[in-house]
């Protein structure tokens, strides 16, 4: 009978114990700390010997066994390390069916996000002198970089970086603070063209029966997917300028990349075609009458204000706010009072823009005059799979004694439950 084992030491003696395999190790440490004195021929020997009894025993503990072998990894590198070794690991794991060597190196550092690449990639964009660290780090993150296929000109002779964690987000947040739909949207990180699942309000969990029989709903599972759209922005600084601090160049970075990069991105939320392009709610959802209404150009009504409102059906108006631009808020809706003569638009509380019929009111500048939005806006989303990469030439504009910036970002957005929305226009 095959039984599963464990070693206890004896000297230089290994001998195995039925006892102490039914017992097993707790965890990973309790392993490494049993094996950490034993030699590599012992660890790969045991190893060994763990693949052929989970071949040989259709009842091993898989689970135990595999931490035995994370344990004796860890030993395995420890030997090594204290004999700077430069070897890799090779003995062969038979559960993951991997040498120990591969994919099993824990977590990896977010490499864009640490305070040394930071300081690396503005030292790099700004022709300062980086010390061996920096050098270090940053050719990392540039290999990393082109393993993820972050970007195609990233290998160009011009000096290319992604752009830091930190960085990109105080463009998001920039973006936000600038006003306008993006906070309100769904931002997504996935890889283009993956199918994802959104759930919706006709998806809601129902209550149950103890013992009752479950009848299973059949529907259309919502889902999204998004291609992967270039946004490039070239903007240009002098020499002189271009000797500005780390701090107030990011600043600036920061700033130019939330004006320009975040805006096309609003502007498509709205307008987009999907060619080439991110999809807008305007024109990436089919209008009629059961989810847009027109009003007289004579004035807008709280009649008309009404009847959108209406037409957004149920489940979606939980979190629904009202989106138009600064001139169609005050040409068109300022004006307009209730039934009892009091002004539909309310100053806000609490901070913010205002309020509608109680919905919040989002004033962004890329929805075109004489229109108005009402809908969850958490039902388009926009994906951003990689991080916005940072191009530097120092030749392109020798001449004119300038250094140009070049900003790539890849990205996409669309409509992801049109039923979501509702939309009122003046009366052609």
């Amino acid at each position: 009978m095959i039984m599963s084992m464990s070693f206890y030491r004896t000297g230089t003696v290994e001998c195995r114990s039925a006892e102490g395999s039914k017992k097993g190790f707790k965890d990973k440490n309790g392993a490494f700390n049993h094996y950490r004195n034993s030699t590599v021929e012992e660890i790969e020997t045991r190893a060994d010997e763990i693949g052929k009894l989970i071949d040989a025993d259709a009842n091993a503990d898989i689970d135990a066994l595999n931490i035995e072998l994370d344990g004796l990894k860890a030993a395995k590198d420890n030997i090594e390390q204290r004999s700077a070794a430069k070897g890799k690991l090779s003995g062969f794991n038979p559960i993951t069916g991997r040498k120990f060597d591969e994919n099993d190196k824990g977590p990896v550092e977010d490499i864009f996000g640490s305070k040394e690449y930071r300081g690396a990639f503005y030292k790099k964009m700004l022709n300062l002198p980086m010390n061996t660290e920096e050098t270090a780090v940053f050719e990392r993150a540039q290999n990393q970089a082109r393993v993820e296929r972050r970007a195609d000109f990233i290998s160009t002779g011009n000096s290319a970086a992604v752009i830091p964690t930190q960085t990109l987000s105080e463009v998001v947040k920039k973006a936000a603070t600038q006003g306008g739909i993006l906070p309100y949207v769904r931002q997504f990180r996935i890889p283009a063209n993956l199918s994802v699942p959104v759930a919706t309000p006709e998806e809601a969990a129902s209550w149950h029966a103890e013992g009752a029989a479950v009848t299973p709903t059949i529907g259309t599972p919502t889902s999204v997917s998004f291609a992967a759209y270039e946004l490039i922005k070239v903007f240009s600084m002098s020499v002189a300028s271009n000797a500005m601090s780390i701090q107030a160049f990011e600043s600036y970075l920061s700033t130019e990349l939330a004006r320009t990069v975040m805006a096309a991105i609003n502007s498509a939320a709205f307008s987009g075609t999907g060619e080439g392009q991110a999809e807008g709610i305007l024109t990436g959802i089919t209008w009629n009458t059961n989810n847009s209404k027109t009003f007289a150009d004579a004035g807008l009504t709280y009649e008309d204000m009404l009847g959108i409102a209406g037409l957004l059906k149920r489940g979606y108006a939980q979190g629904a706010v009202f989106a138009l631009n600064n001139t169609t808020l005050f040409n068109r809706v300022m004006a307009v009072k209730d039934l009892d003569g009091r002004p539909m638009f309310t100053n806000p509380i609490d901070g913010g823009t205002g309020y509608i019929l109680g919905k919040p009111v989002v004033v962004d500048d890329f929805i075109p005059d004489d229109t108005v939005l009402f809908g969850n806006f958490s039902y388009y989303g926009i994906n951003m799979p990689q991080d916005i990469l940072l191009e530097v030439s120092r030749e392109s504009s020798f001449k004119q004694g300038l250094i140009d910036y070049r900003a790539m970002a890849v990205a996409d957005g669309k409509p992801i439950v049109p039923e979501a929305f509702t939309k009122l226009t003046v009366t052609a």
